[in-house]
């Protein structure tokens, strides 16, 4: 079938080189008779498909041929399409040619160019196949109709609910919603709602929103769950005879206090030559068999996802807070990477295999911490801590040596949210990353690294998490953006990770390091997973891979797999033949839902930061400029880390332009001006739950305070 749809595109686009009537069409294929209405159906189904055509007078053509594109359309946030053409070049579609596409749509693109630019620009002709998401908004009703306005600001048209569609919602009830007619652009989607969520504001239905819109799952089907209870019979004395016995070795973990799943845990010496670390990870691979229920579950998964909170796991609770978590006094199955460094921190050799640990401790980092900085020995460091005391020294001649490579690290804070029993957010901050944290980030990254070596050496196929060099275009707006600042950062493109980290270090301990931390993480491309090894910028490593936390990471898992079906340091030829196949297809997967993780993640984390700032309006904070449009500035505030806009309409004293190359915003009377970077105190004017945003106004001294705007300093003293 896929060689038949081969021939008839190729013989529309090369050989009769114009469009046909299907009957000529299969008149010039010289098709039998006998065959024709099967070869019909196939070519209305390309059509169906958007591989062929169907133009005027009942002719088919190809696409491509007739300056079409066909793919998924992407719509912004201003109501723009793009879709990328055949070579790889963006087709821009402006808000009236979009017909009725929404955002994921499969559509058809003709494509054209204006006369004032070189652009390609698009106008939708024909939906081919509409996106499955559901639309989560909120419930309106107006008279004799109901509509709901979407929060995905993307999804740029109320959706119209018939009063039998709407499931009895209430005005102003957050439902969600699917698309279930639209053909006339002039006209708004019908829909109807397929579930209620619950009213803004409400700390579970928010959360739920969250949830819902990037399609997250909410429980295990019940094959898994079973699966998942069955097969704690593998776990057998006769398993633990056959592994490598590491019972009589010191190991322990350390993880966050809250932690409930513990999938790595470590053990370190001194020895003659130097130092030997050894990192355990779970043995998930042993529980989880290919091709199972509970595998292909985790694999459309692909991650655990963290929400503020609570967690949604790729793994049922049975494995990963049970027999995969390697808890204190009970023996657990591992993968084992054992490491021998010298004196400087240097890794000489290492071997990795199936062992059985029983962890002496379970430490919290602040555990860890105390004992580093005061010598402090609870009972449970107690058991420890000569290990530990090795233990830090060998992170320490580590992470000098990493640093000396080149590989950079972006000390970025991360979100700190109190939450009470009823999901309220009672306290905003920021996790301060201590030593301890460093040390096990260190001991994950040496044991990956020596994975990736392994394999490497072996000459085999693989699984790598690769970070590409960064885009020129995207560094030199970074170069430009510092020097305004007052920076100098030359880029070329031999950039090497050296460069990027003397610059970090150069801006350690300044007003604007954490902003220039995140500004230069964001001009670097996103790692991904694939089976070519091209390095990883970031870390500066030649060779990487995830091997550490195969509970909560599907590629993890995959890694594990492969390094226990190497046979004598080969792959088997039928498993060797199909693993590039393989491991490109898991490896896109698991970037993508990586990436849809971490922006729930993020969205989860602004909306409780919105929510704990409702409680504070009118308070004065300090902050610092992150972020110029030309309509007003964003500003991160100080320790909190949530981030709000300063709106033009609010600065009464100028009217203020945006001058985009030099990232600041000028005073057209008094020239005063804005700059990125620049340390700002500011009001909480209001707070939108629904859109997630935080509006604040300027707090100066010398003017009289916005009517209306309740202004407190009590809580600035509390903090």
């Amino acid at each position: 079938m896929a060689l038949k749809e081969h021939y008839i595109i190729d013989y529309l686009a090369y050989k009769a080189g114009r469009p046909l009537k299907i009957k000529e069409l299969a008149s010039e294929m010289r098709i039998p008779g006998k065959e024709y209405q099967s070869f019909r159906k196939l070519v209305k189904q390309l059509i169906d498909e958007g591989k062929l055509v169907r133009l005027r007078r009942g002719r088919v053509g190809v696409p491509s041929e007739l300056d079409l594109v066909v793919g998924e359309i992407s719509i912004t946030r201003g109501g723009f399409g793009m879709i990328y053409s055949d070579s790889g070049e963006p087709v821009v579609i402006s808000p009236k040619n979009l017909f009725t596409a929404l955002d994921g749509d499969k559509v058809m693109v003709r494509v054209g160019t204006t006369d004032t630019d070189n652009e390609l620009h698009g106008k939708v002709i024909k939906i081919l196949k509409r996106t499955e998401k559901d639309i989560i908004g909120v419930f309106h009703r107006a008279g004799h109709f109901n509509f709901v306005k979407p929060d995905n600001r993307k999804v740029y048209r109320d959706v119209y609910i018939a009063n039998r569609l709407s499931q009895k919602a209430l005005d102003g009830e957050r439902v969600v919603v699917r698309i279930t007619h639209w053909e006339e652009p002039n006209l708004n989607p019908e829909g109807e709602v397929v579930e209620r969520i619950g009213f803004p504001g409400n700390p579970k239905a928010d959360m739920l929103a969250v949830i819902r819109s990037f399609e997250l799952p909410q429980k295990f089907p019940e094959d898994v769950e079973r699966e998942a209870e069955d097969v704690a019979a593998l776990f057998t004395d006769a398993e633990i005879k056959r592994r490598r016995d590491f019972t009589d070795e010191i190991v322990y973990t350390i993880d966050p206090f809250d932690a409930k799943d513990f999938d790595d845990a470590v053990s370190v010496s001194k020895t003659k030559s130097g130092y030997r670390l050894g990192v355990y990870i779970a043995d998930v691979s042993f529980f989880v068999r290919e091709d199972t229920p509970l595998d292909r579950e985790a694999y459309d998964r692909g991650t655990s996802v963290y929400l503020p909170g609570m967690v949604i796991p790729m793994l049922p609770e049975k494995l990963s807070n049970d027999l995969c978590s390697l808890k204190p006094n009970r023996k657990r199955l591992v993968f084992a990477a054992i490491m021998n460094f010298d004196r400087r921190g240097k890794m000489l050799d290492w071997e990795i295999v199936d062992g059985v640990i029983q962890s002496r401790a379970r430490l919290a980092y602040e555990e860890a911490q105390d004992f580093f900085d005061t010598g402090k020995l609870l009972p449970k460091v107690k058991r420890v801590a000569k290990n530990l005391t090795v233990a830090r020294e060998l992170a320490g001649l580590l992470q000098k040596r990493r640093k000396a490579e080149g590989s950079l690290d972006f000390d970025l804070p991360e979100a700190r949210i109190v939450m009470n029993k009823a999901g309220e957010v009672v306290e905003l901050g920021s996790r301060i990353r201590l030593e301890a944290h460093r040390l096990v980030e260190e001991f994950m990254l040496a044991a990956n690294r020596a994975v990736a070596l392994h394999v490497f050496r072996l000459g085999q196929k693989f699984l790598y998490r690769v970070h590409e060099k960064p885009d020129m275009e995207k560094l030199e707006a970074f170069s430009l953006l510092v020097k305004r600042l007052g920076y100098r950062f030359p880029v070329s493109p031999q950039m090497k990770p050296i460069q990027c980290s003397r610059f970090l270090d150069k801006i350690k301990g300044k007003p604007e390091e954490e902003l220039l931390n995140e500004l230069m993480l964001r001009s670097m491309k996103k790692a991904v997973y694939q089976p070519k090894n091209i390095g990883h910028f970031g870390l500066a490593f030649t060779h990487y891979t995830h091997f550490t936390s195969p509970i909560r990471r599907y590629p993890d898992l995959i890694v594990h797999r492969l390094l226990r079906k190497l046979e004598n340091g080969r792959f088997p030829i039928k498993l060797a033949k199909r693993l590039d196949n393989v491991l490109t297809n898991v490896g896109h997967h698991c970037s993508e839902t990586e990436r849809k993780a971490e922006a729930a993640e993020r969205e989860a984390i602004k909306l409780k930061q919105v929510e704990y700032m409702t409680k504070h309006l009118g308070d004065e904070y300090t902050g610092v400029i992150s972020g110029m449009l030309n309509f007003g500035f964003f500003v991160r505030i100080d320790k909190l880390g949530a981030e709000g806009m300063v709106r033009l309409s609010s600065l009464d004293d100028d009217y203020y332009h945006f001058d985009e190359n030099n990232f600041r915003l000028v005073g057209r009377r008094t020239g005063r001006v804005f700059r990125l970077g620049d340390p700002v105190s500011v009001g909480i004017m209001s707070v939108d739950r629904i859109k997630n945003e935080i509006n604040l106004y300027l707090v100066e001294e010398d003017r009289k305070k916005p009517r209306g705007r309740r202004t407190l300093r009590t809580s600035r003293r509390k903090r």
